[in-house]
């Protein structure tokens, strides 16, 4: 009786551990090509409403709608879809925000949540749908020590050797909340972000998306 306790006891444990360590997929379509990004277990409320309403079909059609070279590429909002040449568009979303999971670096190809600024937004909460994908630029660990004691973040030499030769936007880190990455297809975001844009940096052309989550 108590091997066979010992025995359950035993596969218990291992089917929870499994479903922790299921990871998520985010596939974000374009005509650009096609980016496949993890979505972190480490901020589950991201993780979970990100794949909620992407399995609902929120994301189908929506527009890149912000796009700035060297920096990132932002869509999601509900208001892009089929929305006409000019319009201004950001402000959209599902109807609520997102408590904040802030503490990921924001290096090349981090998923990342967008989010109102200032003294509107005290606790950095997220847009319940509006997401970027980080282009940034290199940064030297001067300008990363710089960025780190006005922020007060102790960067480790990982981050600071991945910052280096991957690039990144620092100056965002412990301000937003960053829920995953790109793990294939990280030169789609450099396509998308080198098209034109007018001056409120829409691209000229709409560059629509289509999301699908994957656990492979």
């Amino acid at each position: 009786m108590k091997t066979k306790f010992t025995f359950y006891i035993m596969v218990v444990i291992l089917t929870l551990t499994a479903c922790q360590e299921k990871k998520y997929y985010a596939v974000i379509e374009t005509d650009y090509g096609t980016m496949k990004a993890e979505l972190y277990n480490s901020t589950p409320i991201h993780r979970d409403n990100f794949i909620k309403i992407a399995n609902e079909g929120y994301y189908t059609d929506l527009l890149f709608h912000r796009v700035i070279s060297g920096f990132m590429i932002q869509g999601g909002d509900p208001d892009s879809k089929n929305a006409p040449a000019g319009q201004r568009l950001g402000m959209g979303g599902p109807g609520y925000t997102l408590q904040a999971e802030i503490g990921a670096p924001h290096f090349k190809g981090t998923l990342a949540a967008a989010r109102t600024g200032g003294s509107s937004n005290p606790e950095k909460r997220s847009s319940g749908s509006q997401f970027y994908v980080v282009q940034g630029t290199r940064q030297s660990r001067n300008a990363l020590q710089s960025i780190a004691s006005q922020k007060g973040i102790t960067y480790n030499e990982e981050q600071i050797a991945k910052y280096e030769q991957l690039g990144g936007t620092p100056m965002l880190d412990m301000d937003y909340t960053v829920f995953g990455e790109v793990v294939e297809g990280l030169d789609v975001v450099d396509k998308i972000a080198s098209v034109q844009t007018d001056n409120a940096d829409r691209p000229l052309q709409d560059v629509k998306m289509k999301i699908r989550i994957t656990t492979r």
